[in-house]
């Protein structure tokens, strides 16, 4: 079985910054450069949205309008593991934030569905 074990999350005042990131973990061995991956997250009460996204060799990413300019999505395949350098952090950052990954390698997808493997999720805590 493909896990994705997402780390890095912490609490942090407004303005600070935090870098996720996710890796490859399990028995079943997959080719982490045959898949994009994204990031998401969700607020408590609120449903789980897109943040940002990458494609397979870091060629392409998209970010939600919410966090454009303030985080970075990046990827090391040696490493079997992508990142999200969140800077500028507010209060409505705060949340669990998922990593996951499709095969549609070249895919820069908002959609949940598009998405195989899923990490546990990290909390993120911006405090004002």
């Amino acid at each position: 079985q493909v896990q994705l074990v997402a780390s890095g999350g912490g609490l942090v005042q407004a303005g600070g910054s935090l870098k996720l990131s996710c890796a490859v973990s399990g028995r079943t061995f997959i080719i982490f450069s045959n898949y994009a991956v994204g990031w998401f997250r969700q607020a408590p009460g609120k449903e789980r949205e897109f943040v940002a996204a990458i494609t397979w060799n870091g060629g392409s990413t998209s970010y939600a309008d919410s966090v454009k300019g303030r985080f970075t999505i990046s990827r090391d395949n040696s490493k079997n593991t992508a990142y999200l350098q969140m800077n500028n952090l507010k209060p409505e950052d705060t949340a669990v934030y998922y990593c996951a990954a499709t095969a549609r390698r070249d895919l820069l997808s908002y959609t949940l569905h598009e998405y195989v493997y899923w990490g546990q999720g990290t909390q993120v805590t911006v405090s004002s």
